[in-house]
C-alpha cells in the first residue's frame, strides 16, 4: 500500500494501534535523489528494491527493511568507474506520538522511509572504493593502470627534483 505520490511514504492504518498485527512487503522503487556525493554514490533513478516488515506495537509500527541497489563509484586507486551492490538493513521504530525531534512519528497513518533509507544507504557506501582488492593503482612515471604490484625499482629511482640532496648522503658515507 505505497502511496501514490511518493512511493517511500507507506499507508500503515491496518497496523495503526493493533498490537501483534504484522505485515510484510516487497517494493521495487527508484531512488528519489542521489545517495552519496563522493567517490561511491547511488544516482537518483537508481532502482531499489525493499523487503519489509511492519509489525505494530503499543507505542508504535516497528519497521525492519533490507534495502538492496547497485551503486557506481570511481576506484581511488586506478580511477576506473565500476558498479557494485549495497545491501543495508536498519530497524526503526515509528512512534505513535513523541517529543524527541530526532525521532521518528506515525503522519496520518502513513510511514515515510525516505530520511531513514537516504542515510543508511549513505553510511553503507564506501568513503574510498576500490574496484578490486589487489589493485595496484596507476604508474606515476606513465600513467598507466598497473598490472602488478609496485617493484623494488621504483623505490630506488630517485625523483630529479630531489637529487642534489641524495649527493649529501653520499659525501656522509665517504668521511671517517
Amino acid at each position: 500500500m505505497a502511496s501514490s505520490i511518493n512511493p517511500l511514504v507507506i499507508g500503515v492504518k491496518d497496523l495503526v494501534f493493533q498490537a501483534g498485527q504484522m505485515r510484510e512487503l516487497t517494493l521495487e522503487v527508484d531512488a528519489p535523489e542521489q545517495y552519496g556525493e563522493a567517490m561511491a554514490i547511488a544516482p537518483a533513478g537508481t532502482p531499489m528494491t525493499l523487503e519489509l516488515r511492519l509489525e505494530g506495537l503499543h507505542e508504535g509500527i516497528l519497521v525492519t527493511a533490507e534495502v538492496s541497489l547497485e551503486a557506481k563509484a570511481e576506484c581511488v586507486r586506478c580511477l576506473d568507474p565500476f558498479s557494485f551492490p549495497v545491501r543495508v538493513d536498519f530497524q526503526e521504530l515509528f512512534a505513535y506520538s513523541s517529543s524527541d525531534s530526532d525521532s521518528y512519528t506515525v503522519v496520518d497513518d502513513s510511514l515515510n522511509l525516505e530520511d531513514i533509507i537516504r542515510d543508511a544507504v549513505v553510511l553503507e557506501l564506501p568513503f574510498q572504493p576500490v574496484c578490486q582488492e589487489d589493485c595496484y593503482g596507476l604508474d606515476p612515471a606513465t600513467g598507466d593502470k598497473r598490472t602488478e604490484p609496485p617493484g623494488d625499482s621504483d623505490a630506488d629511482e630517485i625523483d630529479p627534483r630531489w637529487q642534489e640532496l641524495s649527493k649529501l648522503l653520499e659525501s656522509d658515507t665517504e668521511k671517517p
